[in-house]
């Protein structure tokens, strides 16, 4: 085989390919790039500081080409199938969320790149969620579901075909790699014609909206694609404007300082046409547009405290609109420190270490105590973007977009090993991820300056 073209650029053709499928399905999408180009320039126009710290920590470049997509899959063999896609564009499962929590019958990761390198070119994941059929006590539906799902395929022979390839031969060549682009494309495009009859559609989407998106098309329709802004807030209050129906609130923490972990939002999802078996007109509601704005992550510690105060706020701001939810919420995180140093200190934050040029030219520093280190001009401290994502948050955004709220007959019922056993691998810590970088910059730091 000649030279394999890298994963990294595989992934950064995928999603680009995606993008323009996506706006070329939902034009709106187009509207909603646009919108957040804007507010982003204006935002770096306003605040060069904020300019020249995304340019210095490499986080510029990436900025117009970042999004996640989501996507939901009805069985393990599509899941387990999935991971082996992902992994050729170098995306892997991160991270277990537990949607029934909040009422929604799935469970998730997210497949995405998990070294700098690669976070830096493009940092593209996609949130995916598979369907827990178990869950669902009306036991004919149950099994109905299930028939259904066996009898699909949501990949192309070629795609198979590449995907196998890619794994035999170690990578792609150039001519391979677009191929595979091409053909995994199509697991992702919507399909007006549903598999399924009207009663049935009916019968699912009364169990759950979900379940009926899910089940009774031809493949794991991408429901959204995300851009990345830096002012979610004025984005939000730019929307309407703009001919779009965002949902009621920010999901996510408030407005801060120095932003934590991730903020999001979104348009409405349209009402599309569909053509069920036997002829029958009818719309389905599943696909949207949304925006999200990336904070610094947060440790254990961190997020403990992050989900304590969330769970406080989310008593007193039910019902409330955006303003006055947005304005309790920053009163319930008053008690989460709101600067770098507080949060470094306290350790409730994932920091990155680098010498500055004063430390790159001081020579042998007996000192290790990182704090004083950074007293003294010699590191500098830069916040490790947080690139995950949040169980609470995902249902709000799936219940917004998918009509009503959720089912508690689903709440409890995390299972991390069943997960597992669908995808064909262990997901990854996220937690242990952010970590690790943080320990090594730490380490070369301290080896660089003598200590």
């Amino acid at each position: 085989m000649t030279s394999p073209v890298s994963h990294h650029e595989i992934r950064d053709r995928f999603s680009r390919a995606m993008s323009a499928m996506y706006q070329a399905e939902v034009p709106q999408y187009e509207t909603l790039l646009e919108l957040v180009a804007e507010v982003n320039r204006e935002t770096l126009a306003r605040d060069p500081e904020l300019a020249e710290r995304l340019e210095a920590h490499d986080e510029l470049n990436r900025l117009g080409v970042e999004r996640h997509g989501a996507i939901r899959v009805g069985s393990a063999e599509e899941l387990a199938m999935l991971r082996r896609l992902f992994a050729v564009m170098g995306m892997f499962p991160v991270g277990y969320y537990d949607l029934s929590e909040a009422g929604v019958p799935v469970h998730s990761t997210a497949f995405r790149p998990i070294d700098d390198e690669a976070l830096a070119r493009n940092p593209f994941r996609v949130f995916t969620s598979l369907l827990r059929l178990e869950l669902v006590e009306n036991a004919e539906l149950r099994e109905r579901a299930a028939d259904i799902l066996a009898k699909r395929d949501i990949f192309t022979p070629g795609a198979r075909e590449m995907i196998e390839l890619s794994e035999r031969q170690g990578g792609l060549t150039d001519e391979q790699a677009d191929r595979f682009v091409t053909e995994a494309l199509e697991t992702f495009r919507w399909h007006q014609d549903a598999t399924v009859d009207l009663e049935t559609y009916e019968a699912l989407h009364a169990e759950h909206r979900l379940i009926a998106d899910v089940v009774c098309f031809h493949g794991p329709h991408i429901n959204h694609l995300t851009p990345r802004t830096l002012d979610i807030d004025e984005a939000q209050r730019r929307m309407p404007a703009a001919g779009m129906n965002p949902k009621e609130v920010i999901e996510g923490p408030p407005h801060r300082d120095c932003p934590i972990l991730l903020r999001q939002t979104s348009f409405k999802a349209l009402e599309e046409p569909v053509r069920f078996a036997g002829e029958h007109q009818g719309t389905h509601t599943a696909r949207f547009g949304e925006i999200e704005q990336r904070g610094v992550a947060l440790t254990a510690e961190g997020r403990a405290l992050y989900d304590r105060l969330l769970a406080e706020s989310r008593r007193r701001t039910a019902g409330l609109d955006n303003t006055e939810h947005q304005r309790v919420l920053g009163e319930v995180f008053a008690d989460f420190p709101d600067t770098e140093a507080e949060l470094r200190r306290q350790g409730l934050a994932f920091f990155e270490y680098r010498l500055t040029e004063a430390g790159r030219e001081a020579g042998v520093v007996i000192e290790t105590e990182l704090e004083t280190l950074i007293e003294q001009g010699l590191v500098v401290a830069r916040p490790i973007t947080y690139e995950d994502f949040l169980p609470v948050s995902a249902a709000g955004i799936f219940q917004s977009n998918l009509g009503g709220g959720g089912n508690d007959a689903y709440a409890g019922n995390a299972n991390r090993d069943a997960f597992e056993a669908a995808l064909g691998a262990q997901v990854t810590d996220e937690l242990a991820l952010y970590g690790e970088r943080e320990r090594l910059s730490r380490e070369a730091v301290l080896e660089a300056l003598g200590g």
